[in-house]
């Protein structure tokens, strides 16, 4: 006999119910609760039986459709905080606030100044990993809940932060759905994916939480990320072609294709749309030296007027940046500081005659006191190869580079990414046709270079 209080409670799936019952009728098994015995195997008491398993499903369905709804409920209301980013913290009194600590939030805005400049995930790993910066984060379990903690950057702990609208100040309930095609076995968190489309959001409250950055830097933010991707011209790739990714076809309208030869020094730019899809003939192709030799000598024409302030401007970035660089290193060292005084104190705060405490804490205290020496010779180092200033010496030599912009720009320390990256200020697309053995191609937003302009095939 199977008992219980209230048999039905058994199961509260059908399907698991109903097998149970199949069971105990092949083995003329009794079932029994408060409200008395049945025999599965018997007609009415396999309907009554049957009955009580599909209510209990339906009860079960029903409670969870409430919680449901008071958890929605909750979130339109701005009040359901189910896990903060990496640079917030929950007060005591349920309000979400900036972590305290300033490191933390130097070098939160700091992905965000760098992402401004390098427009590339990728490029925010590079500038993290060369300057040896970690990212923090604060112990969401355990003994140490709470502490903050440094992990190495990647590329998807960057993404999560720069596509979170969290830090733009934005209250945000369901950006993500559940997908049963995508989850994997033994992994019941998994199957979620980001829904990029800001207008499927459940809940979108602006201006709710404390800020890094503003709503339109992360606007801008979202489409350069989606610019980034294969189908758009993205960001400078580094290939010996000037115009990679901003070339449009000028007969049918659709992105041209950069080809390089075997040595990968000349380059073409080719639609072959309408070959490759539909096997028809090849739009038209050019090759890119005459292209990027006349787009170079209108961009240094347009921007050689202003070298004074560009290099006024150069100079002002560089000691920018060079800041940036030092301060965290000065907050590092701090914090290092008071590690070493955090374990002097417990090792002088223990009982000397207990050896088995206090070699742990000896041991602690040498140890912060090891890292701590690294650390200062590292920042030593970093000194010598890039002080905290500009000399004049130095302030000297970025005018003349400045004052002679061609030379600047031939120049073998100004690599192909370089160069590219200029001419995305400038342009948003060059759209090429070509006649014959001659070629035209009118720009867009470039306000010195409207136009269009012939050049030999």
């Amino acid at each position: 006999m199977v008992i219980g209080i209230e048999v039905s409670r058994l199961a509260r799936s059908c399907r698991d119910w109903h097998q149970l019952l199949e069971m105990c009728a092949l083995f003329d098994t009794l079932i029994g609760d408060a409200d008395g015995v049945y025999d599965p195997s018997t007609y009415n008491d396999r309907l009554l039986l049957g009955l009580k398993g599909t209510m209990s499903e339906a009860e079960l369905h029903i409670l969870k459709s409430r919680m449901h709804e008071g958890r929605k409920a909750k979130a339109r209301r701005g009040e359901l905080i189910l896990g903060l980013p990496r640079g917030y913290v929950l007060k005591p009194s349920e309000e979400v606030a900036l972590d305290p600590d300033e490191e933390v939030q130097r070098i939160i805005r700091l992905v965000f100044a760098v992402f401004e400049k390098r427009r590339s995930i990728s490029g925010v790993l590079r500038y993290l990993v060369d300057h040896d910066i970690a990212l923090p984060d604060r112990i969401r379990s355990g003994p140490e809940k709470g502490d903050v903690c440094w992990s190495r950057p990647n590329n998807t702990a960057i993404g999560d932060m720069l596509r979170h609208p969290s830090y733009a100040g934005a209250y945000v309930y369901g950006r993500s759905r559940s997908d049963g095609r995508l989850r994997l076995p033994g992994k019941p968190h998994s199957g979620r994916r980001i829904i990029g489309d800001r207008q499927k959001w459940m809940v979108l409250h602006q201006n709710a939480l404390p800020a890094y950055i503003d709503w339109k830097t992360y606007e801008r933010n979202q489409d350069q990320m989606a610019k980034n991707r294969a189908r758009y011209p993205g960001v400078p790739r580094g290939g010996a072609a000037l115009l990679s990714g901003l070339v449009s076809c000028g007969v049918c309208g659709r992105k041209m294709v950069t080809g390089y030869n075997d040595d990968g020094r000349e380059a073409r730019y080719s639609c072959s749309w309408e070959a490759t899809t539909y096997g028809g003939r090849h739009c038209q192709s050019i090759s890119a030296r005459p292209v990027d030799a006349r787009v170079s000598a209108l961009v240094l024409e347009a921007i050689s007027p202003s070298a004074i302030e560009v290099s006024l401007q150069v100079a002002e970035d560089i000691e920018l940046e060079r800041q940036q660089i030092h301060d965290g290193w000065k907050q590092r060292l701090e914090r290092a500081d008071y590690e070493i005084a955090l374990a002097r104190r417990r090792y002088e705060a223990v009982d000397p005659d207990n050896r088995l405490v206090a070699r742990t804490l000896e041991k602690d205290w040498e140890a912060a006191l090891a890292r701590g020496q690294t650390l200062a010779d590292d920042h030593q180092r970093t000194l010598s190869q890039q002080p905290e200033r500009l000399t004049e010496e130095d302030k000297k030599i970025i005018r003349c580079l400045a004052e002679d912009v061609p030379s600047l720009w031939k120049a073998t320390s100004t690599t192909a990414r370089d160069r590219q990256t200029i001419v995305r200020i400038m342009l948003d697309r060059v759209v090429i046709q070509v006649f014959g053995e001659r070629a035209k191609w009118p720009w867009e937003k470039a306000a010195d270079l409207v136009g269009s302009h012939p050049a030999s095939q």
